[in-house]
């Protein structure tokens, strides 16, 4: 669901226009306060999102899938650690709106704290995070020294982050995905009891490097300035595809989907800047040599090598900060011996990403519970297409719109809102001329005109059949038969 669409196709025979549901990342819109929303301030105008996309405000949390539990006193801290990024235009133009109201400097400072979502947390439990300033204008921070206790008896948990202003306002709370619990890297062959062990390709996964097993000597494999580094403190979520081990006459790959196993070809990119390493093939790691025979499934935190497919006694290796190619010096048919900063250990990684926008009424309420859409459902058709929008933490105080439009909508569960679909004349004047596919992002708007960003387009797709321009008149005809019709059976 973060990498492709859902299409949702109308039936040919009841309308003159497919409705196609895809992810996207756009923006969108807001309206009035609801008068038993309690503790906002009432807008008297409508905003429309487009217009406002300056002052967005995102906040992305980078987390592991897996965690393994400490065992008594030895605290076994998260790794990679949770890492939280800030940024968007909007942050600064609340500073400056604090800044006009005569605020000092320590009132507009974003501070937070990271603990695991479990009512027993106490405050020895939760870390506190110091955010730095990027190159960016960003901010980052990471939460260094988190742990599962084997008092904790839950097999999943969600990690959960407070944000607050200097003057201890509070921004909102923010959920991670949810993480598993492990009690060790799992040495077995995987199967399909255990999927979600298994390293899947097209997923993401980051990679750590610890010399001499020292937890001090831990370094990431990151990105910065355009470059590949080993970094002490900063990592970087990379998706791992598998790479049909064939090459393309324009040098371009063929990439194919299933579980990741050693032996095969693989490539590692950047999911923020795109930048790519060469294609690689990756082999399992036991002490210290690279077992050239393996081709079992690759598995949450195991130790692999990664060797260049068109250099095959080249490893990728660290040496310091830097990424250099480790050569081997003595080839064997079924092991190769490789040097500390070639042993890497793989974990597949999670990101969330929240965004919202406050716009000029700086809104003094928290963003949370911040609404989640995971899904689409189209039912209907014509002018009585409804959308009903699967997802988490909805309530009657939101509104869905389609671009700049604002759609009539009823709340029907925290997980389930319902709303009707915008004729597409809204977007474009004429219907009957229209040969082009139409997308609008989707966005939900509190009462009080807070914006929610989504991941979700919604695209109106004509149904192309070739007719002459004189038939028009015929074709409206038809239309509106089929919308009566469809009217009817709705009803």
């Amino acid at each position: 669901a973060d990498t492709c669409g859902v299409v949702l196709t109308d039936e040919p025979n009841h309308d003159l226009y497919s409705l196609v549901v895809c992810h996207s990342q756009l923006s969108c819109p807001i309206r009035r306060l609801d008068p038993g929303f309690q503790g906002c301030q009432l807008l008297g105008m409508t905003r429309e999102p487009g217009r406002e996309a300056h002052a967005d405000q995102s906040i992305i949390i980078l987390h592991a899938k897996v965690a393994q539990k400490s065992y008594g006193n030895e605290k076994r801290f998260f790794c990679p650690p949770p890492c939280v990024y800030i940024s968007g235009r909007g942050w600064r133009v609340m500073q400056d709106h604090l800044k006009a109201a005569g605020y000092g400097d320590a009132v507009y400072r974003v501070c937070g704290y990271m603990c695991l979502d479990s009512s027993t947390q106490s405050q020895a439990d939760t870390f506190k995070l110091i955010f730095d300033e990027q190159p960016n204008s960003g901010m980052f921070a990471c939460a260094k020294s988190l742990f599962i206790s084997d008092q904790d008896k839950r097999k999943h948990f969600r990690l959960l982050l407070r944000l607050f202003l200097g003057n201890r306002q509070e921004v909102g709370s923010f959920q991670s995905r949810m993480i598993k619990v492990i009690s060790k890297p799992s040495q077995k062959r995987q199967s399909m009891k255990n999927a979600d062990l298994c390293i899947s390709s097209c997923s993401r996964v980051a990679l750590f490097n610890r010399l001499r097993s020292q937890t001090v000597s831990t370094r990431y494999l990151s990105v910065d300035r355009g470059a590949f580094v080993a970094s002490a403190r900063q990592w970087t979520a990379f998706t791992i595809t598998m790479v049909e081990d064939q090459r393309a006459d324009q040098g371009d790959f063929v990439l194919s989907e299933g579980f990741i196993c050693y032996g095969c070809v693989v490539q590692l990119v950047c999911t923020e800047s795109g930048l790519a390493l060469p294609p690689m093939v990756i082999r399992k790691v036991n002490k210290q040599y690279a077992i050239l025979d393996v081709d079992e499934p690759v598995s949450q935190l195991h130790k692999c090598a990664f060797q260049f497919r068109d250099n095959p006694h080249a490893y990728l290796c660290l040496s310091n900060d830097t990424i250099i190619q480790y050569q081997v010096r003595l080839p064997h048919p079924s092991r190769e011996v490789l040097n500390d900063g070639s042993c890497w250990t793989i974990i597949g990684v999670e990101t969330v990403e929240f965004t919202f926008n406050q716009g000029m009424a700086c809104i003094q309420t928290p963003v949370s519970p911040f609404p989640v859409i995971t899904g689409l459902e189209v039912n209907g058709g014509g002018h009585v297409a409804m959308l009903e929008i699967h997802g988490e933490n909805f309530s009657p105080h939101l509104k869905v719109w389609f671009g700049n439009s604002e759609a009539e909508t009823m709340f029907k569960s925290p997980k389930s809102l319902l709303c009707v679909v915008p004729d597409v004349s809204v977007f474009s004047d004429g219907w009957r001329c229209l040969r082009r596919v139409i997308t609008v992002p989707l966005s939900l708007i509190r009462l009080d005109g807070l914006i929610y960003r989504t991941t979700f387009s919604f695209t109106y797709t004509p149904e192309l059949h070739p007719s002459a321009p004189e038939d028009d008149v015929l074709l409206e005809t038809i239309h509106q038969e089929f919308t009566r019709a469809n009217f009817h059976l709705f009803m």
